[in-house]
């Protein structure tokens, strides 16, 4: 958009006001115009047409730098459940309120001779702007004008339908009246026409389903090939019932078998959202066949064009490998985990923690610590969920030897985590990781790393569970570390734990001490047992 593009043209002129409207420039274009009918001047109807349509797209505002709406016969956008902070500002603008008597209707009120053009601009603009009722009332002007509709009226007011009808039947009503006017005023419906039937049919509850398909067949009789967005409408109403959307819909085998091994161009900007939705819906009802036959659409010919930014790539792939973790054989996911990415894709933590369980469905664990810096790539580390997630999954069963020291050296990594995290705060330590991280390193006989680690538990005020003290004192048994091992006594009686006289007592019997440190461990049993 020329949003910065200074004006030329200074004189009043109806050439000043077509330079003004081609820039987008509202604000510009209304104040030209009055001066042009304060001299006197006439205004091409031309002229008329296009700032009429300029300032009823813009709903009378300046257009948002970046944000530019939707051009007027796109589909109005189904939007997102969750978008990113950036996504919304580069893309999405305010939302407009029409206002009573703005300059539209101003104009409008007082041109000498209003044609079928004009009233379209208006009725889109309150359509697109959420004045439904005046839409509707603007079209019943234009009939007592005795003027006919054009396609871009009917495909506005149909959409607009749903908004003025409480009962679902007296929405579907409206939107067949609407389409024997078509009939009737020789106005031939388009693709958008029964798409936006279909996206207005979502909001009329029972009646929905058999007409849909009443809209499918008509469509195909006028030789009006249904695009992405047509199915995925379909889709979207089957899988409803009394408004509560459903997992599943036995339509989408059907509706898949039709489109198989075909190549779409974009129709609509709501064609790639076919891909993303079929895709949620196999994730949700666990259909892998079918989730295979979209991923095989989607890569014939250049249908993966209509995923359209990788924001919605991100989308979809996703929740491809989503279902894939869920459903498919632990080598086949890896196979197209490579596949996938980065090259398509950049999978968030929820994406990961799904990785995760199925290496552990699949017993392929000992690639945790790859997969860990493939999180660390990912930027992903400061996930306090998904680190906690590998920590006890490394944790949770002993392994051969050389897996214990890959995840030893894994487990180190991950505590430089929880020291330093570049792209956030530093992760909170909890008493599982701090239990994990140490039994990692105590497995891989890194008594001395395991022991600073264990000093963490006092600095972070949090307890160490018996076990792991077990473990530990087994642990220095092993090494004949006698020293330490009183040492993780004197940790235990700092805590104040009850297993303290356990510990000196499994001391006493089982390590090789001086008389110094017996006497030191039969003093810590004597005052552990005393305070019980």
């Amino acid at each position: 958009m020329p949003e910065t593009v200074s004006l030329v043209l200074e004189e009043v002129s109806e050439e000043a006001l077509k330079e003004r409207i081609t820039l987008r420039k509202v604000k510009a274009s209304v104040d030209m115009y009055d001066q042009l009918l304060q001299a006197g001047t006439a205004v091409s109807i031309e002229t008329t047409h296009n700032l009429l349509d300029l300032i009823c797209l813009y709903c009378d505002r300046e257009p948002v730098e970046g944000g530019g709406p939707q051009t007027e016969d796109t589909e109005p956008g189904e939007g997102a459940k969750k978008r990113k902070i950036r996504f919304q500002q580069s893309l999405v603008s305010p939302k407009c309120t029409w206002e009573e008597n703005n300059n539209a209707e101003r104009l409008f009120n007082v041109l000498p001779e209003r044609d079928t053009r004009c009233y379209s601009a208006l009725i889109r603009g309150m359509a697109k702007h959420g004045a439904y009722e005046k839409a509707f009332s603007m079209y019943t002007g234009l009939l007592n004008e005795r003027l006919k509709a054009d396609i871009h009226i009917f495909n506005a007011l149909i959409i607009s339908a749903p908004n003025v009808r409480e009962k679902y039947t007296e929405r579907w009503e409206l939107i067949n009246e609407l389409l024997t006017h078509m009939k009737e005023q020789e106005v031939r419906p388009n693709l958008l026409t029964f798409n936006n039937v279909l996206q207005a049919l979502k909001r009329c509850g029972t009646v929905a389903k058999s007409k849909s398909l009443q809209t499918l067949y008509e469509m195909k009789a006028l030789g009006i090939a249904p695009s992405l967005t047509t199915y995925s409408y379909i889709l979207e109403i089957f899988s409803r019932t009394a408004g509560v959307v459903q997992t599943t819909s036995n339509m989408l085998p059907e509706i898949m078998s039709e489109l198989s091994g075909k190549s779409f161009t974009c129709q609509g900007p709501n064609d790639g959202a076919f891909f993303i939705n079929t895709m949620k819906m196999c994730l949700e009802s666990i259909d892998l066949e079918q989730g295979y036959k979209i991923q095989s659409l989607l890569e014939c010919g250049e249908n993966w064009r209509l995923l359209g930014a990788s924001f919605h790539q991100g989308i979809y792939y996703g929740t491809f490998f989503r279902l894939l973790c869920e459903r498919e054989h632990i080598d086949v996911v890896l196979k197209w985990y490579k596949k996938l990415i980065p090259t398509h894709f950049y999978p968030n933590s929820q994406g990961l923690g799904k990785l995760l369980q199925a290496l552990d469905a699949g017993n392929r664990l000992d690639l945790l610590p790859q997969i860990w810096q493939d999180i660390r790539t990912l930027h992903h580390e400061d996930k306090s969920h998904l680190v906690e997630e590998l920590l006890s999954l490394m944790t949770r069963d002993k392994h051969s030897p050389e897996v214990q020291e890959s995840f030893a050296a894994c487990a180190l990594d991950v505590k430089g985590v929880f020291e330093i995290v570049a792209h956030g705060p530093p992760l909170e330590w909890s008493p599982s990781s701090l239990k994990n991280i140490t039994s990692l390193l105590l497995r891989a006989n890194k008594t001395q790393q395991a022991w600073e680690v264990l000093q963490l538990f006092k600095s972070k005020n949090r307890i160490p569970p018996n076990q792991l003290l077990d473990d530990f004192l087994s642990a220095c048994h092993s090494s004949g570390s006698a020293e330490r091992a009183l040492d993780l006594v004197r940790l235990s009686a700092a805590f104040d734990l009850p297993a303290t006289a356990e510990l000196a007592k499994r001391t006493l019997a089982e390590f090789q001490l001086t008389e110094e440190q017996r006497a030191i461990l039969s003093d810590l049993v004597s005052v552990t047992e005393f305070s019980d």
